[in-house]
């Protein structure tokens, strides 16, 4: 079918304004923060559950692919229409539908910003925590398909910790309603974890019911360098062993370091060649108490110097620290492979020295920072040129050593990313064979025809 021909079809289904052939619409919908990108035949906006269920019911009748996409963001490439069909953009399914104080939830449609979520129920004193770095630009439906963390996942948990209920359209065209309002529920299979994280291979989520916990009277950070990567970790552990559980633990490499002051200036960053971030928060007489005495515990634990930030602009100052270090390793002109990796937390030294001994193997530099706390550590291979083939493949051949390495270390090759088509050809040696299987019956029951994101880490 050809897009014209599809767009007619489609045209007796939606409005005309909700479908697209362009190529510069077709474009921007066929691709997301990761390299690869694939045209769409078509370009649908869809505005209710309605809108889906019709596209759905015409999509399996006639077997045509659906891919679906919310704000783009993703780092793995998992909503690139590979095999063309239907591009549904959920963006415009954008409300915030209820705040509910009283149950302690928010129910939200998959287009609304995450960002914007959190501000609209922290007006209402409440929080929803799980905080993706790209919060402020990425959609709530987005973070439901990847199952996104976060920095203060450490405290708080994953996207999935907060979702109580949720309306899936079946590729069927079906409607699947999971969970619902209630904080707890043990009636039947937890269905809903299942679409949490599944990349729109299961089903599109049209709306969603997330919990609500009040939200913490205030805040406080540390910002403590140290003399080397070994000695951070070392005191993030203490950290934990002393009882202490802080909302985020970041750390940061020698090689990022290196970066930031090339892109800040020198006089921006302490000395050093590892930092950590600490974040606590809580009621403002048990901040008041922990903070000083976590400042003296980091001391103890060879800390080289410690930025103290007591409120809110103090710690959105050294957050801003932490997004500059992605800017900075941007600065150095090289293409950032960011890996989510996720090791046993007594395999964060190891893994920064493995990742030491890969670049002095390959010539490829490789920057390591991220949730210390969760062993969840962004390791960034920095490639010139990956479109050419001669780096491209010395490059995918660091990938493997890597991911190898994570997986025989009890790791896992993705923490809050996803697969996509980034990680697809590691997966069956991440899953092993009886779960691939798994992964496959649950698979065709819920799409026997495949039509739902396909080319992906299933095929």
């Amino acid at each position: 079918m050809t897009s014209h021909e599809l767009s007619t079809r489609l045209g007796t289904l939606l409005r005309a304004d909700q479908i697209s052939t362009a190529d510069e619409v077709r474009a921007e919908h066929g691709t997301d923060k990761w390299h690869a990108s694939a045209l769409p035949d078509v370009v649908v906006f869809a505005e209710s559950t309605e809108d889906v269920v019709a596209v759905m019911k015409f999509a399996s009748e006639n077997k045509i692919p659906v891919y679906t996409r919310a704000a783009g963001t993703g780092h793995t490439g998992g909503c690139v229409p590979v095999h063309g069909g239907i591009l549904l953009s959920v963006m415009r399914m954008n409300r915030i539908l209820e705040i509910n104080p009283s149950d302690g939830v928010c129910v939200t449609q998959p287009g609304v910003i995450t960002g914007e979520l959190q501000n609209a129920v922290r007006e209402h004193g409440w929080y929803y925590p799980p905080d993706p770095a790209s919060l402020k630009e990425c959609s709530i439906g987005g973070n439901i398909a990847t199952n996104a963390g976060g920095p203060r996942c450490l405290k708080y948990g994953v996207t999935k910790q907060y979702v109580l209920g949720l309306t899936v359209v079946l590729a069927s065209g079906e409607i699947l309603k999971t969970g619902g309002r209630c904080h707890k529920n043990s009636t039947g299979f937890d269905l809903t974890s299942l679409i949490v994280g599944c990349e729109g291979m299961l089903g599109i989520v049209t709306e969603i019911t997330v919990r609500l916990i009040p939200h913490p009277q205030t805040r406080a950070m540390l910002g403590a360098s140290f003399p080397d990567f070994t000695a951070a970790a070392a005191a993030v552990q203490a950290i934990l062993d002393s009882g202490t559980l802080p909302s985020a633990l970041e750390i940061t490499d020698g090689f990022t370091m290196a970066a930031a002051r090339d892109y800040l200036g020198a006089d921006k960053l302490p000395p050093g060649d590892a930092y950590l971030m600490i974040e606590i928060d809580g009621n403002v007489e048990t901040v008041a108490r922990e903070l000083p005495a976590l400042h003296d515990f980091l001391l103890e634990h060879q800390a080289l110097r410690i930025d103290t930030a007591p409120d809110e602009p103090s710690c959105e100052r050294i957050w801003q620290l932490r997004r500059d270090f992605s800017y900075s390793l941007k600065h150095t002109g090289l293409t950032k492979l960011n890996e989510d990796i996720v090791v046993p937390r007594s395999k964060l030294v190891d893994l920064v020295n493995f990742a030491q001994q890969l670049q002095a193997d390959t010539g490829i530099p490789v920057a390591c920072f991220g949730h210390a706390g969760d062993g969840n550590i962004h390791t960034n291979i920095m490639v010139d040129n990956y479109a050419d083939p001669a780096t491209k493949k010395v490059a995918d051949a660091a990938l493997d050593r890597l991911f190898t390495w994570v997986i025989e270390n009890g790791g896992v090759i993705s923490g809050e990313h996803g697969i996509g088509l980034a990680k697809k050809p590691w997966i069956r040696q991440a899953l092993g064979e009886v779960s691939i299987q798994t992964h496959l019956a649950v698979k065709k029951a819920l799409d026997p025809t495949n039509i739902l994101n396909p080319g992906k880490f299933l095929d």
